[in-house]
Formats: structure tokens, sequence, C-alpha cells
């Protein structure tokens, strides 16, 4: 087992790294991440675009399901939009609602500043045998 954890192992997603997305917390089958909305992230309306939080919530979604060490991918997803922002920070909050061998789902709430619900993520994911390089989240 290599010294490595959870947040080493999620630096490989570039995508999210690269679009400002930070884990700030993560346990077992739990992961909280946030992202400032930058420039880059505004759509043609000047508001955050979809995308960018279908990015913070797929990574919260990401920690929260291989916190148990072993490599899971998501097989299915869907987001739903409330509350449009346009700056500040917006939170993930990753709860796993079941864990199995082989699949797992989690639900992701994903807010504001003041706390305020912009949109919900449900993602579901498939288990591999693969171990990572870190141990499982307690």
């Amino acid at each position: 087992m290599e010294d490595m954890t959870i947040n080493d192992f999620l630096k490989g997603d570039k995508f999210a790294l690269f679009a400002g997305v930070e884990l700030v917390a993560a346990g077992n089958g739990y992961a909280k991440a946030r992202m400032e909305i930058k420039p880059l992230h505004l759509n043609g309306g000047g508001v955050c675009q979809g995308g960018a939080i279908f990015t913070l919530a797929d990574l919260a979604f990401a920690a929260a399901t291989n916190s148990h060490a072993r490599l899971t991918f998501s097989i299915a997803s869907e987001i739903h939009f409330f509350k449009s922002e346009k700056e500040g920070f917006l939170y993930a909050e990753a709860h796993e609602t079941f864990n199995h061998k082989r699949l797992s789902n989690c639900e992701v709430r994903i807010t504001n500043e003041k706390e305020e619900l912009i949109a919900t993520f449900n993602g579901t994911g498939y288990r591999k045998d693969t171990a990572l390089p870190f141990h499982p989240l307690l």
C-alpha cells in the first residue's frame, strides 16, 4: 500500500482539478467538495454553467464511492437544478446511500455559501475488483 490519500488519488481527475474543484472532507461513504465560481464557469446568461456544477457534484460522488479503496466508476447519474449562482463558493456534500460489493448509490446536495439548495445529484457507481492505493476511510 502506497503512502497515498484519497486526495492524492483524486488529483488524477484533471478535469475537476483544472475546473477549480477541491475536496475539503472525506470519510466512509461521505465527501464534501467546493468550487469558487470564476468567470470561466459562467455561461452565456452570466450564471454558473450546469456542467461546472455537475463536475463539482461528480468529484464529491467519486470521493464518497471510492472511500472504500475499491475503484468505483459512475454508470448512471442525474442532476436537477433549482437555483442559479454567479459568484461565491458552491459546495457539494455527498452521502453514499447504498454500498454493495458491486453497486453503490450516492446522493449529493449542492449548496451556496448561504446553504441554499442549488441542485441535487444522484449517481450509481459500479465497483470493480481493483484496489486503490490508499486505506479505506473510516
